[in-house]
């Protein structure tokens, strides 16, 4: 049964038998500005949720299928997640998590699944290069896939997309290698929005530094650390600034500038 979304929360679902079931207690909204992605990312996902929620009609006139999928790829620790659960808030929307790989998930329940979940919701599917091996894997690789679970790729697709599948509904899927995702899977109709979400640029750095330390020298200060960590020519994960950042939460921002290499040998 849908729950109303408390007013600053976000509820998560998931799926139990044929059932979606919250999953803990609602989460406290979380502000989009606390996910820093590249420049203008965040904001280019929000005006398309935004412009597909508030246009039922125009899909309507002309006989479009009224529902919208995304794509978020790139490596672990850049905030896709993240910013999904950011944008739920945002878009006062509740999430529904959906693991394909779930033993006993077969294509009628997954079917079943998406059609009762819950309004004003996000099917979230993460890590979908784990579920399906591509049609291009040798024999030998598929075979490996063989009895992890019941949900067949062509019963993915139909869910998606096919005649049975539901309307006035919002799909992001996540995977860190999209060159293991099968076209079929995420060509237009299916993915119609697709996202890089990569490693910090120098930019970016300076925006999390500036979330974390205040005062008058902070901008400063950003800007430093931020070319100190990009000289060193290594990537680096939003999730690796953080976690430095957070290791060093009671220094001062000076402090923080002469200790940049550990941000790689941390955890």
């Amino acid at each position: 049964m849908a729950l109303k979304q408390h007013e600053g929360m976000t509820v998560m679902y998931t799926a139990l038998g044929s059932e979606w079931r919250p999953f803990g207690h609602p989460r406290r909204k979380r502000p989009m500005h606390s996910v820093v992605l590249k420049a203008g990312l965040a904001e280019r996902i929000l005006q398309d949720c935004l412009d597909f929620i508030d246009n039922p009609q125009w899909y309507t006139e002309r006989g479009i299928p009224y529902r919208r999928g995304y794509l978020l790829h790139g490596p672990p620790g850049c905030g896709k997640s993240s910013y999904i659960m950011a944008l739920a808030g945002e878009l006062e929307y509740n999430i529904c998590v959906l693991n394909l790989s779930e033993r006993g998930l077969t294509d009628d329940r997954l079917n079943h699944l998406l059609s009762v979940a819950p309004q004003q919701s996000i099917i979230l599917l993460e890590d979908i290069d784990a579920a399906f091996s591509s049609r291009a894997d040798t024999p030998t690789q598929k075979a490996a896939y063989e009895g992890l679970n019941r949900v067949t790729f062509s019963g993915l697709l139909n869910c998606l997309d096919g005649v049975a599948s539901t309307e006035a509904r919002i799909v992001f899927m996540t995977t860190n290698y999209l060159e293991r995702l099968d076209s079929a899977l995420i060509r237009p109709g299916r993915v119609d929005f697709k996202e890089y979400v990569s490693y910090c640029d120098q930019e970016q750095i300076e925006r999390m530094f500036l979330r974390f330390y205040k005062g008058e020298a902070a901008a400063k200060h950003s800007k430093l650390f931020a070319e100190k960590v990009t000289a060193i020519a290594k990537n680096v994960s939003p999730a690796q600034i953080q976690g430095y950042f957070m290791f060093h939460k009671h220094s001062t921002p000076e402090d923080v500038l002469t200790d940049v290499e550990s941000i790689w040998t941390l955890g």
